[in-house]
């Protein structure tokens, strides 16, 4: 199967319980979606008046956070079985789901203030969806997403041994990235003012993970250590 799907296929096999897979679904792992959200509304100066598009928003955990900073979000997805599960579960006014392939984006140049997502460009081919993105971005608009940092231990070996990567329930072609190789990859796109940083060491499994959060920001300004953590926050503007 190609790409497209292959994803498509594995959309319907999570669809019973996607956020065990994505690990949202635990003390942890809401606390870290809480924080990917403000980093999203915080670097995407998302408010009322703004527009923003959110790329792969699965069953639309985040959309329901982005949709609290009163933004106007359209939320895009692949996968018809996770879209339906958004749709159902999230109903905020500001809010518009929308089944769609990121490479061939229905919107018109120049439509949004800020791009944003968890975790999905390592699903997608980004010779074609990186060119559509910037395509429908505003000039001075906002580029922010938070991606699995290929130099973490973990991510490493997750995303390269093939047994592991079907245990982990990862769909066969998503990846991770060097944070110096998706920035190459942005600025050759057209990208401007790109920054990629890694950050967070709260796994989503973490017992305890109230606690646990608290020594994260400690960790991550740690040199050197700070490169292995588990995941990268990219902003980048058009």
């Amino acid at each position: 199967m190609d790409r497209i799907e292959n994803e498509l296929a594995h959309g319907r096999k999570i669809s019973g319980n996607p956020e065990f897979y994505w690990g949202w679904s635990g003390v942890a792992g809401r606390l870290r979606a809480e924080r990917r959200a403000a980093i999203y509304i915080s670097a995407g100066r998302l408010s009322p008046g703004r527009t923003a598009l959110e790329i792969g928003c699965g069953t639309g955990i985040f959309t329901s956070l982005l949709s609290r900073s009163g933004a106007s979000v359209t939320a895009v997805d692949l996968s018809p079985e996770l879209i339906g599960l958004a749709r159902e579960r999230h109903s905020a006014p500001n809010v518009n789901f929308v089944e769609m392939n990121v490479e061939k984006l229905a919107f018109p140049d120049d439509s949004f203030d800020c791009l944003c997502g968890s975790s999905v460009l390592h699903h997608l081919d980004l010779r074609k969806a990186l060119p559509e993105m910037l395509r429908v971005l505003k000039p001075g608009g906002a580029f922010v997403f938070t991606e699995p940092n290929m130099l973490n231990p973990q991510i490493m070996l997750q995303k390269n041994i093939p047994l592991l990567k079907s245990l982990m329930g990862d769909s066969p072609n998503e990846t991770a990235f060097f944070r110096w190789g998706i920035k190459k990859t942005l600025l050759r796109t057209g990208f401007a003012k790109v920054e990629v940083r890694p950050f967070d060491f709260l796994h989503p499994w973490t017992p305890w993970g109230s606690i646990a959060a608290k020594v994260v920001p400690v960790l991550e300004r740690i040199p050197l250590l700070q490169e292995i953590a588990g995941s990268l926050q990219i902003t980048a503007t058009k």
